[in-house]
């Protein structure tokens, strides 16, 4: 069943003006986009330049600018910020932001938890509740824009790679890219924008057919089916060639550079001998590989840093572009693989 968007942080401004009942002139619709979408305000209030009586309607009407609310939120000793949302519609989900000098990254979930369920992933773990609308997808990004802003910053790149499978809520996702990306709302470059898939391959596929230049990023963490299929139960349905044809016909439609992430696990796919068959299976591909020593969330240990440095030097012998992944965020539960899915009381 199609979702409906009901929440005015998810409509676009010819939307707007349809849930005005075409009262207001076009012009009114784009200048209430831009306070949302733009100037991220946290309140109809705050959109100085429309009449009284405009504002109070869509206080009436939407009764707020985000369907979200913060519960907490947790700095980590490396700047790294975990904020906890509880969502109007029910649930709560996890946003993190990875400031940097010249980067101010945002990672957002997608779902209430996630239903992938791979064996080192916390959100997996966790249980799986329900798709997020886009409105709670790009609240996420706005309410920290709204933040950031106040301190003469500003949101640089978001990487879609919190709670959830991104392209199993593939309708919603897309439609907030498009909405992030809108020349008169935050104006984010497509290309700022990076969509991580556990290996849905019939999505990716379609992805391609998009008119959208965002990034991709795939998570691979092992070099055949037996192994792949032990922490990824996705793979059952999708193997390794079937998923490696998809993100083939990826990059014969947009040019587009892969991102194969890969979290390394000691013990289980650590070797050098499996850094080799890595590099076998992506020769000749347009890709780069994004290592991650695993984080802490179960029994899975990560490797030491020789064999980190080890596995990379394979690939890079092997011509294989490669990056080590910095650890951000762990002392917080903020790192990949680390955010859950919360319940939160009744009265927040």
């Amino acid at each position: 069943m199609q979702h409906v968007e009901r929440h005015i942080a998810g409509l676009f401004p010819e939307e707007i003006s349809e849930r005005l009942g075409g009262r207001v002139p076009a012009y009114r619709a784009r200048q209430i986009f831009t306070w949302l979408q733009k100037k991220a305000v946290s309140s109809f209030q705050e959109m100085t330049n429309l009449p009284r009586e405009l504002t109070n309607e869509l206080e009436d009407l939407f009764h707020s600018v985000w369907p979200l609310t913060l519960v907490t939120n947790r700095l980590s000793r490396d700047g790294t910020e975990k904020y906890l949302f509880a969502l109007a519609a029910g649930g709560a989900i996890e946003t993190v932001l990875l400031p940097e000098e010249q980067r101010q990254t945002v990672c957002i979930s997608t779902q209430v938890g996630c239903a992938m369920n791979c064996s080192f992933c916390a959100t997996g773990q966790s249980g799986f509740q329900r798709d997020l609308a886009a409105s709670e997808i790009v609240a996420q990004v706005l309410f920290v824009q709204n933040r950031l802003k106040q301190e003469g910053k500003q949101i640089t790149n978001i990487v879609y790679m919190g709670m959830g499978e991104p392209l199993a809520n593939y309708g919603q996702v897309l439609r907030s890219a498009r909405l992030l990306n809108h020349p008169i709302g935050l104006n984010l470059g497509a290309r700022r924008l990076t969509i991580s898939t556990c290996g849905l391959a019939p999505q990716i596929r379609r992805l391609a057919e998009e008119d959208l230049q965002v990034n991709l990023a795939v998570s691979l963490h092992a070099v055949d089916d037996r192994e792949r299929s032990a922490l990824m139960p996705v793979n059952k349905a999708y193997p390794l060639a079937e998923l490696l044809a998809a993100c083939d016909y990826y990059t014969e439609r947009t040019n587009r550079r892969i991102s194969y992430e890969y979290a390394l696990i000691s013990g289980i796919n650590d070797s050098p001998k499996q850094a080799e068959r890595l590099a076998e299976l992506l020769r000749g591909r347009l890709c780069h590989v994004n290592l991650i020593p695993i984080n802490p969330v179960g029994r899975e240990a990560r490797p030491s840093e020789q064999r980190i440095a080890e596995f990379a030097r394979v690939l890079e012998r092997a011509r294989i572009p490669v990056s080590i992944r910095k650890e951000r965020g762990t002392d917080i539960e903020a790192a990949c693989g680390q955010l859950r899915r919360h319940e939160v009381p009744s009265d927040v």
